[in-house]
């Protein structure tokens, strides 16, 4: 998952809203970028359009946020939440996807986003929201998505070493996770 390093306060024409059917065109020319030239998902094929409508579709029906951000009238970022595990056992944890179009870094939109949608899944059944997070091999550094992340309250659970192998190279994954319900 891919974020800016910004705070929110920096983007000042943006919007959030429901995806529409409309926005699977932009949403999956975000997410092809992160594909072809990052480890950032472990993807190696962008989606069709057609797969991101059906995922905006499955979303509204499932009652689970996916949210667009807009800047200037044009979609730049997108966020959602999917189903952690299929097995029943895991029907109160979500998992969280972020990916902002590399022109609106610095804006506040992954801060927006991951804001909202944490403030869409409280109040309902989920209890906690985990993050998968792509990270270089062995590397000490935290990622904009793990800043971002830990910004919002999420806490670092966990780290699978050298599980993806993308763009010539390994990757780590980092596992996050908030409880939107601590007190019971």
């Amino acid at each position: 998952m891919a974020v800016d390093r910004s705070s929110p306060s920096t983007a000042t024409s943006m919007s959030l809203r429901p995806a529409e059917a409309g926005d699977a065109e932009r949403v999956g020319a975000i997410f092809a970028g992160y594909v072809l030239h990052s480890i950032a998902t472990f993807v190696e094929t962008p989606p069709s359009d057609e797969m991101w409508r059906d995922r905006i579709a499955e979303a509204r029906s499932a009652g689970l946020p996916f949210l667009v951000a807009e800047v200037d009238g044009a979609v730049e970022g997108f966020a959602h939440v999917t189903r952690f595990r299929p097995h029943a056992a895991y029907r109160y944890t979500v998992e969280d996807s972020i990916y902002i179009a590399p022109e609106a870094s610095g804006r506040g939109v992954g801060s927006r986003l991951l804001a909202a949608v944490l403030d869409g899944m409280r109040g309902t059944e989920v209890r906690q929201v985990v993050a998968v997070i792509a990270a270089i091999a062995g590397s000490q550094h935290d990622t904009p998505s793990i800043v971002l992340h830990r910004r919002l309250g999420f806490v670092e659970v966990g780290r699978l070493p050298s599980v993806g192998y993308k763009n010539g190279q390994w990757a780590d994954t980092v596992l996050m996770q908030v409880d939107l319900r601590p007190d019971g």
